[in-house]
């Protein structure tokens, strides 16, 4: 009796984990289709997400988020989505096979494109000159072009032959172009973001003393008058007078200089001492000459518009025996050849005058020159050191 109760015990407990398995089986019959659904949808959601993310930062993000340098972008009147885009796409520069120099402002012309067409806003890009930089995102600089902007004020900025880094930045302050001169002078002290130039490439690779210059670019930022914006940036105002340099140094004025024995850093060097020392137009030639007489001589330059580069200072002074030798590379007084590079930034006439010394001056063999007038600048001329020291003598009152 007692067996026939425990097998009917066990077969009712069997039947009912039957049942549950029935049950759960059944449940998950119903369930399985919406939770593979819901598991479906949170994998595709994933993958969408992933990619979005990819897209958003591959193509959408800035360029680079880090740099905020100014980029001055002109799109012409008529201007479409699609040269908008090459614009933006080429703002850093292309060379003669279409290579990026270096990043533009976008990373894609085609996602641009689509961009503008699926946020309608392919017909509100306007025409007109925008500053941008590389740390902008897409949907920025649509929004800044589709705004447009109003004509910009331009101004004159006149940079005269001798002029120095320091005097050019500080005249753009006194324009109020820039606030202050810091980032022009950080600019033009390195030179690095100008290598482009090949002739600033060139003057940057003198390199040991070279990086010792006080500006890498002195010299190279042509003497012109130029028409500027009112808000140009510091690097775009500097890009104008290294391209007018790039213009007016013309093939055979480098390959004359080569005969001569001089590099076109040496040229501007030495075309910078005469366009300080020389006012009248007849002794740019004759100071040149000098100059290469001494050079040939192995004779210091003893240039006094040398020290006033280093002590930064103007007029007739006398400079004292401490300056006399001081340390500077610049000092034609202490070392003998050119100076560790150009003191000022010379006109095409005393470029010239460099490449043609006076040939009187030559053949007489004057060594020495000091002023004779301090109102027009005009100079005498010596053969030798006592004749000089008499002509000090006989002139210095009228200084």
């Amino acid at each position: 009796m007692e067996d026939e109760i425990k097998k009917t015990r066990e077969r009712e407990k069997r039947d009912r984990l039957r049942g549950r398995k029935k049950a759960a089986s059944k449940a998950w019959r119903i369930l399985r289709p919406p939770v593979v659904f819901v598991l479906s949808l949170a994998l595709c959601a994933g993958v969408l997400y992933g990619a979005y993310g990819y897209v958003m930062a591959r193509f959408f993000s800035p360029v680079d988020v880090g740099d905020a340098t100014p980029v001055t972008i002109v799109i012409g009147s008529g201007s479409g989505a699609s040269s908008i885009a090459k614009k933006l796409y080429e703002a850093g520069g292309v060379d003669e096979d279409g290579n990026l120099l270096a990043p533009g402002l976008i990373t894609s012309k085609t996602v641009f494109k689509i961009y503008v067409d699926f946020t309608g806003k392919s017909d509100k890009l306007k025409a007109g000159t925008y500053v941008l930089s590389r740390n902008m995102d897409v949907s920025q600089i649509v929004d800044v072009i589709c705004k447009g902007n109003a004509p910009r004020t331009t101004l004159k900025l006149v940079v005269t032959e001798g002029m120095t880094v320091e005097q050019i930045a500080n005249k753009l302050v006194s324009l109020g172009v820039l606030d202050a001169p810091g980032e022009f002078l950080n600019l033009c002290k390195t030179g690095e973001q100008f290598t482009d130039y090949s002739f600033v490439a060139a003057a940057v690779d003198e390199a040991d003393p070279g990086r010792a210059r006080d500006y890498a670019l002195e010299g190279y930022l042509f003497p012109d008058t130029y028409d500027i914006y009112s808000d140009e940036s510091a690097k775009s105002i500097i890009n104008r007078m290294l391209y007018r340099f790039g213009e007016v140094m013309k093939d055979e004025y480098v390959a004359r200089a080569k005969e001569m024995g001089l590099s076109l850093d040496d040229l501007v060097t030495l075309a910078s001492v005469i366009e300080k020392e020389a006012k009248a137009e007849d002794d740019f030639a004759k100071v040149s000459a000098v100059f290469h007489l001494r050079l040939e001589r192995g004779m210091k330059l003893q240039s006094d518009a040398t020290l006033k580069y280093i002590f930064k200072t103007a007029g007739n002074i006398t400079f004292t025996d401490e300056q006399l030798d001081d340390p500077s590379k610049y000092n034609t007084y202490r070392y003998e050849g050119l100076p560790l590079g150009p003191i000022c930034n010379p006109g095409l006439r005393a470029v010239k005058a460099v490449l043609e010394p006076d040939e009187a001056v030559m053949d007489e063999e004057y060594l020495y020159f000091c002023l004779s007038d301090s109102e027009d600048g005009a100079l005498v001329y010596a053969k030798t050191y006592e004749e000089h020291k008499a002509n000090i003598e006989k002139y210095r009152p009228f200084w």
